[in-house]
């Protein structure tokens, strides 16, 4: 069947679901938009006292909330989020989840240098929403999150490994959603203090102030401060961190809340090196930038380096507008503006902008015509937008419908600083840049790039049997334009793109019994192509010829999806899902080394085809203890051969790239409201790196442990406690995933007949071991 005759068929059921009649009432909220509609929500008879939000009521120790939607979703809680590092960011975290593989490059998780994939799908491909609004970098789709929230004001992480919510705000969103909030503020004034240290030098300290109730006003909120700082743990360097949190809430009424938060976040950050398999196997991880500088050494550590700040804010708010319909609504505004460096050198008389000759330099610090250089790559991003949609409920029909706007804006622009004899540049930010003999700056791309979004949807849930039956059906209509110019000489100075996406989605429900549940769902889901080099061209000043050109190919990656699960809760807590996807011009995401400095690429490979199962199964706290395991098993293949060079590679049939076979975690949590521990260990199998299967990493295991003892208050301390983190116990050495894939490792002949060279792909070292001991308390 092909896609558009499966999306008919979708929208004909569609249809009929939309014009059947109402008698009962439904909570749109738990089927439609389970994610976005999700906030803090915690209601305890009997549990954990604690300071940092822990209630010991979650099963799993906090692995496995219990679920509802007609869609496999998993997620943490505070039961687990409060017992894991401090320093770690919302990626990390959700390593447990059924599916999610996150190839983690430092053992504190303060870097966003890595890669998070679910069901072979990576973070490119997933949807990431925080407080209701988009997140992440718009353009290279990644999730940045740390970003978001400290830890200690993440209120839940919920991903949805098959597909996002109707509602949702997103557009990458093929392997699914990750969508996060923020705690609840305290009725009480009061606060949190927390201070951490460990390995490599690990520093942080942070602290929560929040209002209670400002009197009669109802208006309660929080503002929180964190400041971190490490050294990398291989090689040299290390990375600063600064963070604020602001939130207050208002809840009035029966239904009516608003809830604004500010988040500022700037962070300074030594790169790690991303080796071959040549390399590792060679030197494992002593394969890292130079900490001592020679003339022309293009690896010398100060060079590679990447600094961001962000600004993101929203306003999510609910209000009923009468006693069946309800306005949701969610404003926000985000600013980004970063840099990521590399090194290089230049030839003063042998150097190109864009295709016309720019010498002579004349540069400093040069030896025999040639100088060593930073390769400067800022960039700055805005966005700006609204998510809003109507909830009309009458008897057990509910109908929702929405409109998203967004405008999105990125500058970015290369340049290069010349260094002197010990190493140092004059900038390392592009305001002492190289000029060419005309007086121009020297760059290697100058790419401008607005993108507006214009999505509808509909939505209709029926429920029947007394609200046993639930069934759904939705379409959205996705309208994205891209325009892209280059004022680099000899590129192409303007590139457009508009699409307009359908996507359609059907679900049903039936609850057995109190705690059981059956569902199936049909979705759809699509991806624009990801970074600046798919618009905008990029020149080697070296030869002054294109190193790559914006893709004629721009079409969106678009997948269909079916899922069939089943959910248990009781003291044993049971869900499983089968899947099944199939995907047309999939998109792969690549990064390499362009003029010195990480590019990420997207490579179109075609048509491929994903299914599989997953489960987890989680104990309610029983005698203070509560176990937790998941899995998933995965069969993914390469529906196409792959062009390239005007020939095939023969890569019908073959296993898609990072997608491991098998992969699970076992974990064992103990609270007995005093003393507290956890012990996670997470197996991923053996994952290709290239089309063609010529080259693949190992399988792997790490486990980490959670030791802390909890305090009765003491005066003005409420509930202090020790918490000791141990990360990577066995202290593993393995490559955790892939940086950059290729078509092919090896040189293979072609269907036509051409020989085609090989490429390595570059990899992620994975983390070492780390400990870290923080003491926190309430006020």
């Amino acid at each position: 069947m092909t896609r558009h005759s499966r999306a008919r068929l979708f929208l004909r059921t569609a249809t009929c679901v939309v014009l059947a009649h109402s008698i009962q009432l439904a909570r749109a909220e738990d089927i439609v938009s389970p994610l976005q509609d999700r906030e803090e929500r915690i209601t305890v008879t009997r549990g954990t006292a604690s300071a940092n939000g822990v209630t010991n009521t979650t099963p799993g120790g906090g692995l496995m909330p219990r679920q509802t939607a007609a869609k496999t979703i998993s997620g943490i809680t505070r039961d687990f989020i409060a017992k894991q590092s401090p320093t770690t960011n919302a990626l990390t975290l959700l390593k447990a989840m059924p599916g999610v593989i996150v190839s983690s490059v430092d053992p504190l998780g303060t870097s966003d240098r890595m890669n998070v994939s679910i069901r072979g799908l990576n973070q490119t491909e997933i949807g990431t929403t925080f407080e209701g609004m988009p997140v992440g970098d718009r353009l290279y789709y990644s999730p940045f999150t740390s970003e978001w929230a400290d830890s200690e004001n993440l209120g839940f992480v919920d991903v949805a490994q098959g597909s996002p919510d109707i509602s949702a705000p997103v557009y990458n969103s093929v392997g699914g959603q990750i969508n996060a909030g923020l705690r609840n503020p305290s009725d009480h004034f009061g606060g949190l203090v927390d201070a951490a240290g460990g390995s490599k030098a690990t520093n942080r300290a942070f602290l929560r102030v929040d209002t209670g109730r400002l009197g009669a006003s109802g208006i309660k909120g929080y503002v929180s401060f964190s400041h971190s700082g490490n050294d990398n743990w291989r090689g040299t360097g290390g990375q600063t961190r600064d963070h604020v949190d602001a939130r207050f809430v208002k809840e009035w009424g029966d239904g009516n809340r608003i809830a604004p938060f500010l988040a500022w976040n700037l962070v300074r950050a030594d790169l790690f090196t991303n080796p071959t398999l040549a390399q590792w196997n060679a030197s494992g991880d002593s394969y890292n930038y130079a900490g001592n500088y020679t003339f022309g050494n293009t690896m010398y550590q100060k060079f590679h380096f990447y600094r961001r700040q962000t600004v993101m804010m929203a306003v999510p708010s609910n209000v009923a507008l009468t006693a069946a319909l309800k306005l949701s609504v969610t404003p926000y505004f985000m600013y980004n503006h970063g840099i990521i460096n590399g090194g290089s050198v230049l030839n003063d008389d042998n150097v190109f902008y864009g295709n016309r000759p720019a010498g002579p330099l004349n540069l400093p610090y040069s030896v025999n015509g040639q100088a060593t250089v930073e390769n400067v790559d800022p960039y700055t991003q805005f966005s700006a937008g609204q998510n809003a949609y109507l909830t009309w409920t009458r008897g057990h029909n509910t109908l929702q419908f929405g409109y998203w706007y967004d405008y999105f804006d990125h500058n970015e622009a290369t340049s290069f600083a010349v260094a002197d004899f010990a190493g140092n540049v004059a900038n390392s930010y592009g305001h002492a840049p190289v000029l060419t003999a005309g007086g121009d700056v020297l760059r290697s791309f100058d790419g401008h790039i607005i993108q507006q979004i214009n999505a509808l949807f509909i939505s209709d849930t029926l429920r029947f049997l007394d609200n046993r039956l639930t069934l759904n059906a939705g379409f959205k209509d996705a309208m994205v334009s891209r325009s892209a110019t280059s004022l680099i000489p000899g590129s192409t100075y303007a590139v457009t793109a508009n699409d307009a996406v359908p996507l359609p989605q059907v679900s049903a429900s039936y609850r057995i019994t109190p705690n059981d549940q059956i569902y199936l769902n049909g979705t759809t889901a699509f991806r624009e192509p990801a970074s600046i080099n798919s618009y905008v061209d990029i020149f080697n000043v070296a030869t002054g010829k294109m190193s790559s050109t914006h893709s004629t190919n721009l079409r969106p990656e678009y997948s269909i999806s079916e899922e069939f699960g089943y959910r248990h809760y009781g003291l044993v807590n049971v869900s499983a899902a089968f899947f099944n996807y199939n995907f047309t011009n999939r998109q792969v995401s690549t990064s390499a080394l362009v003029n010195g400095t990480p590019e990420t690429f997207s490579l179109n490979a075609g048509g491929q085809t994903s299914r599989g199962v997953q489960a987890e199964v989680g104990l309610r706290p029983w005698h203070h203890v509560s176990p937790y395991l998941s899995g998933q098993y995965l069969h993914a293949t390469i529906d196409n051969n792959f062009a390239r060079s005007g020939d095939l590679l023969p890569t019908k049939g073959k296993t898609a790239v990072l997608s491991p076979e098998f992969s699970g975690t076992i974990g064992l949590s103990y609270d007995d409201g005093a003393a507290f521990g956890n012990f996670a260990m997470t197996y991923v199998g053996s994952q290709y790196t290239t089309f063609m299967n010529d080259q693949h990493i190992p399988g792997y295991e790490t486990a980490n442990v959670t030791l802390g003892y909890r305090f009765h208050t003491l005066g003005p301390a409420r509930h202090p406690q020790v918490q000791v983190n141990l990360i990577n116990i066995g202290n593993e050495k393995y490559l955790s995933g892939a940086y950059g894939v290729t078509p092919n490792a090896r040189t293979i002949r072609g269907v036509y007949g051409t020989s085609l060279a090989g490429s390595s792909p570059a990899y992620y070292v994975g983390a070492g071991f780390a400990a870290i001991v923080s003491l926190s308390t309430g006020f």
